[in-house]
């Protein structure tokens, strides 16, 4: 049984920061890509970041644009975790995140933008950011 529970997410103020967590059970964490996706209200799922390692054991990262310089993700593979560090945050940022898994062990790294590269989801952390 593969879950994946985020957790981590709360209210804060327009430029305050929160670090998200998801931890990862039921899966060989170190064989998986990551990936965060957020869903604003009455908004569909978007790409927020992803995470995979490369052949030479080197770590790509990539970011939607509207986050770039602000959020950074990250893994733990000792802890079965991957993070999501956002700073700056802004009222746009508002919205529920979810983290996800993918299978695939060959997949360029901006084929992790598309949800439908994810096998494996979690159930999502809200943040709400006031202005």
């Amino acid at each position: 049984q593969v879950q994946l529970v985020e957790s981590g997410g709360g209210l804060v103020q327009a430029g305050d920061s929160l670090t998200l967590s998801c931890a990862a059970s039921g899966l060989t964490f170190s064989s998986y890509n990551m990936g965060w996706f957020r869903r604003a209200p009455g908004k569909g799922r978007e790409f927020v970041a992803a995470i995979r390692l490369s052949g030479y054991n080197i770590l790509y990262k990539d970011y939607q644009d509207s986050v770039k310089g602000r959020f950074t993700i990250s893994r733990d593979s000792a802890k079965n975790t991957v993070y999501l560090q956002t700073n700056s945050l802004k009222p746009e940022d508002t919205a529920v995140y979810y983290c996800a898994a993918s299978v695939h062990s060959f997949i360029a790294i901006q084929s992790l933008r598309t949800e439908n590269a994810y096998d494996y989801w979690g159930q999502g952390t809200q943040v709400t950011v006031s202005s």
